[in-house]
């Protein structure tokens, strides 16, 4: 499966297979450590390009293990398993990761501690989980982030049923952990908890809404969520969210709960909530959106934050844009709910060039909705048009190929082909991660290219054992 990642987003770590341990390609000292004890003191005395292994077995913790030391771009400080998934640590604490702890790896667990103890802290630099699982115990987060330019890749989040996110970023002193790189995790099966704060990803706090957090969420697979109802929150300004799958979580959603210029893109959301918007300037494009309850709710404000309004409110959508998604069978594609008392809805929304299939109505506004830009759709076989405009949209058959292997894509002679009507740059990749050309097809796929990877992600994309 190809990806297209961003290469200033690639960070110099030594990686672990999952066959095995595999040390750093720079020049260091590898050691093989038998307890906790041992592994502790080789932490504490580590350098540059230094790997310490623990043995396999399980470990029970009565204290955290406590990480500060300093590696370096190239040379990270490697603490591993030595098979990956067979070093469990259970007990009462996990890794806590403090300043001036910078370029360190941590590599190849299996997590069954209490929660709420594993911690990327506040001063840290250049932090990596990976191919870790997280079966954690008791209330509290799997894993809380508070340091800069963080990576959690490839690790196996599941199986919760107490309240707490399984990862929960916020921050130092007011600003959100900044350029945070989470991708190809496998996040599943968390139950409902009856209460806040208990997402699979919270990226942000309400405190935190206009501080830019700079994130990326990608390619990460996201089922089975109960725990609330967001799947993912994101409370922090100008983060990004591309190719990721949610699916299988009829009663939870995908929320820009706080902050602004966020990009949603590439995804596909199957049987949801569906995508919930609030703040401003969010650019939603080439998502498609299949199965949910609701294809993109368009939040009805309660207040606006760039005049004063609280953090902690709903803020009003100002200026977002729609774009070139495809919805198929949602209850109701897109929607403003109603608020009461009688909420701000939202301004200078743009819906334009997405395509709609089957499913119920496809536009429904139940607020206040100032100065809309609707242009350029397709409808076909919805439950009628409702509040989408008949002068924005034309209605013929889209010729949609919808398969669960490889997702949704436009078929030889499709109207949507080369349909799209406004430039909107922004829109630079579809559905499959390949540049848009000119002229632009409506809906999330660019039918010009051939499909590059499978819609939607599998486990056997993500977690310990993907490449």
């Amino acid at each position: 499966m190809k990806c297209i990642l961003s290469s200033g987003r690639r960070i110099a770590f030594a990686l672990v297979v999952a066959v095995g341990f595999a040390p750093s390609r720079s020049a260091g000292e590898t050691t093989l450590v038998e307890s906790l004890a041992a592994l502790q003191a080789k932490i504490e005395e580590a350098a540059p390009g230094d790997t310490v292994v623990l043995k396999n077995g399980v470990y029970t913790t009565t204290a955290a293990l406590s990480v500060n030391r300093r590696g370096s771009e190239g040379k990270p400080i490697t603490i591993a398993a030595e098979t990956v998934g067979q070093v469990e640590i259970a007990g009462t604490h996990g890794f806590n990761l403090g300043a001036p702890a910078s370029f360190v790896v941590v590599s190849g667990f299996k997590f069954t501690h209490a929660a709420g103890k594993a911690t990327i802290g506040a001063g840290t630099r250049h932090v990596r989980f990976t191919r870790n699982t997280f079966r954690l115990v008791g209330e509290g987060p799997y894993l809380a982030v508070l340091g800069h330019d963080a990576e959690i890749d490839r690790n196996d989040f599941g199986d919760k049923k107490t309240v707490g996110s399984m990862i929960a970023v916020s921050g130092p002193a007011g600003q959100v952990a900044q350029r945070l790189w989470i991708h190809h995790n496998y996040f599943h099966d968390f139950a409902s908890t009856g209460g806040e704060a208990s997402e699979m990803i919270r990226f942000g706090l309400s405190a935190l809404t206009l501080s830019v957090g700079a994130g990326i969420v990608e390619y990460n697979l996201l089922v089975r969520c109960r725990g609330e109802n967001e799947l993912i929150s994101n409370r922090s300004t100008e983060n990004t969210y591309r190719y990721n799958t949610l699916a299988d979580s009829p009663s939870a959603q995908f929320t820009l709960r706080h902050g602004n210029d966020c990009r949603v893109y590439g995804n596909t959301l199957r049987n949801t909530e569906g995508l919930r918007i609030f703040g401003d300037r969010h650019q939603i494009f080439s998502n498609v959106f299949e199965g949910n309850y609701i294809g993109v709710n368009l939040g009805n404000g309660s207040a606006e934050v760039s005049e004063g309004g609280s953090l902690n409110g709903h803020d009003r959508p100002d200026r977002c844009a729609i774009v070139f998604n495809t919805f198929v069978d949602n209850r109701t594609h897109f929607q403003m709910s109603r608020r009461t008392p009688l909420g701000l809805g939202a301004a200078n929304t743009v819906f334009a060039n997405n395509l709609i299939q089957g499913g119920g109505v496809a536009a429904k506004i139940e607020g206040p909705n100032l100065e809309p830009v609707w242009e350029g759709n397709l409808l076909w076989n919805a439950g009628g048009p409702g509040d989408l405009p008949t002068d924005s949209y034309i209605a013929a058959d889209p010729r949609l190929q919808v398969d669960l292997a490889s997702g949704v894509h436009l078929l030889p002679g499709s109207p949507a082909i080369d349909a799209a009507t406004a430039a909107f740059e922004v829109v630079g990749f579809d559905i499959d991660g390949q540049p848009r050309i000119d002229p632009k097809d409506v809906g999330a796929d660019e039918s010009s290219n051939e499909p590059v990877m499978a819609r939607p992600l599998t486990p056997a994309d993500v977690g310990p054992g993907s490449e």
